[in-house]
């Protein structure tokens, strides 16, 4: 079983960046694929962002392409989430995810505590 704990949230304006830390803790962290969800207030949770155990593909959800950045230090058992250009519809709690195996699935088996993220307009 693996343990994640979200790191990084908080305010900031319109237009500017974060970066979310998950760290991950218990087993061999390399042998996870990894993601990010989100979930707005009255909102479903909704996929943002995966990437594969080994760090060599990534995905994201239409919303975030182009803005938002995935990546994992297999090393330090961390994977990050970079968000530039944040829009206000970007605020929600934001959650690292986890699955054993190559790719994140659409229901993966572990989930951290979450972080707020409030983006300002």
């Amino acid at each position: 079983q693996v343990q994640l704990a979200e790191s990084g949230g908080g305010l900031v304006q319109a237009g500017g960046s974060l970066r979310l830390s998950c760290a991950s803790s218990g087993r061999t962290f390399s042998n996870y694929a990894m993601g990010w969800f989100r979930q707005a207030p009255g909102k479903e949770r909704e996929f943002v962002a995966r990437i594969t155990r080994s760090g060599g593909s990534t995905y994201y959800a239409d919303s975030v392409k182009g803005r938002f950045t995935i990546s994992r230090d297999n090393a330090k058992n961390m994977v990050y989430l970079q968000m530039n250009s944040l829009k206000p519809e970007d605020t929600a709690v934001y959650y690292c995810a986890g699955d054993l195996g190559v790719v994140l699935t659409t229901r993966p088996d572990y989930w951290g505590q979450g972080t707020q993220v409030t983006v300002s307009s």
